[in-house]
């Protein structure tokens, strides 16, 4: 928030309480009077969900329920990750430095479908008196296309390369998918199509990452894969990301949890939120100029060599943030 005013672009901010201080406050996660203000919003800046004081409720009210209600009353069908390695930080990647070196990847994932949403789902007990639980994996064909169409879209502002992930020689929600983005490649000729396997995908993302451009996968695989990427860069607090609908109106949140080992503490890494604002001014409220600066200014500051604890510095989470508001 500091960053952002900082930038003096006349942005007018509201607040509102989501996850399980929402819960705590009014007994429930997504309270009508956020999810409404999130509506009426050009776009939404979401902090961290997750409080371990709440894993016992029901599933109706535990904090995650926040992100999901919002994803899904709001249409936001597509999450954009990047994954980009900072040259100063390759040496706090959990790959080689020359493995890290050139990463700069995106991943586009289906946020609203899958076996997050599937229906049928549930507990019961078998008639062999077993306990068992079970989800729905599914995807229709106007699902798997909108994502797909924002991954050729994606691709095509980048480097031209689209990878599919999916499990097409096991799931048949996956030979759909494959199916689906083949015919949709059609109108997209100047971007380069591949297929991977998930678990080939995992591999090859700790062995060749600067392999990949642009990546579309559904929820399930795209919710692994993107924070195995943030590893793959140096550390969980450095990755943003955006959750968009039809309309360009987007969620921005880093994709980090809320780390209440640390909270209160001042030892968060900022720069996952802070990278997140640069994201929110460039797709939902086309300030591109403005994106860039802050973006420059992570980076200049990183250079400069402002390091958090998790990247083996010792600066503070406003010691950080003031980093780089000194070379914005």
């Amino acid at each position: 928030m500091r960053v952002l005013k900082a930038l003096d672009l006349g942005l007018r901010f509201e607040s509102a309480l989501a996850g399980g201080a929402a819960y705590k406050a009014g007994g429930h996660p997504l309270p009508p009077a956020t999810l409404d203000l999130a509506r009426r919003a050009d776009a939404i800046l979401f902090g961290a969900v997750g409080d371990p004081d709440c894993d016992t409720l029901p599933r109706e009210l535990r904090p995650e329920q926040a992100i999901l209600g919002l994803r899904k009353a709001l249409g936001l069908f597509a999450n954009l990750r990047p994954a980009k390695a900072f040259p100063e930080l390759v040496g706090e990647s959990a790959l080689k430095p020359e493995i890290a070196a050139g990463i700069d990847l995106m991943i586009v994932r289906e946020l609203t479908g899958d076996v997050y949403f599937g229906d049928p789902r549930g507990r019961r007990t078998t008639e062999a008196g077993l306990r068992e639980g079970f989800d729905m994996m599914r995807y229709d064909e106007a699902e798997v296309a909108r994502i797909a169409r924002l991954g050729f879209e994606t691709a095509r502002k980048r480097r031209k390369r689209l990878c599919s992930i999916d499990k097409a020689n096991v799931l048949e929600t996956s030979q759909l998918w494959r199916s689906v983005v083949i015919e949709v490649a059609a109108d997209y000729p100047d971007v380069e199509l591949s297929h991977m396997y998930v678990d080939n995908a995992a591999m090859q993302l700790v062995l060749r990452p600067q392999a990949f451009d642009t990546i579309v996968t559904g929820n399930l695989f795209g919710d692994i894969l993107s924070d195995q990427a943030s590893a793959c860069v140096g550390s969980i607090g450095l990755l943003p990301s955006a959750a968009l609908d039809a309309d360009g109106k987007g969620l921005y949140e880093p994709i980090h949890g809320s780390a209440p080992d640390i909270a209160g503490q001042g030892k968060a890494n900022p720069l996952a939120a802070i990278l997140s604002a640069a994201m929110m001014l460039r797709y939902s409220l086309k300030q591109p100029e403005a994106a860039e600066r802050i973006e420059a200014a992570v980076a200049r500051a990183l250079a400069d060599g402002a390091r958090t604890a998790d990247l083996g510095g010792a600066l503070s989470t406003r010691e950080m943030a003031d980093r780089v508001l000194a070379n914005l």
